[in-house]
């Protein structure tokens, strides 16, 4: 029998490290327009590449589909692989109105 080891785990949710909240790093800010994302539109589980692609995993596969401002850096990169265009990144200031 294979022994297991409840200390290795796969991190599935971000989680603060030594610094904190890291999302007021960031200086552009993702936001999504529901009426183009794939996921909102169809009110089904697919695409979720912004999920897939997001390397920090602050972007949550679901529907619909959010994104964890607390943690995310502002990359872009979800913004990137939106095939539908669905991810602008904004200035923080636009995002806040």
């Amino acid at each position: 029998m294979e022994k297991k080891d409840d200390n290795i785990t796969a991190m599935c949710k971000p989680a603060a490290g030594e610094a904190g909240n890291t999302g007021d790093w960031r200086d552009l800010t993702p936001v999504i327009d529901r009426a183009k994302c794939i996921v909102s539109v169809k009110n089904r589980m697919v695409c979720h590449l912004c999920w897939l692609y997001c390397p920090e995993g602050v972007v949550k596969a679901g529907i619909p589909v959010e994104i964890d401002l607390r943690y995310c850096k502002g990359c872009g990169i979800c913004a990137e692989e939106c095939p539908a265009k669905a991810i602008a990144m904004v200035t923080n200031e636009e995002a806040k109105r």
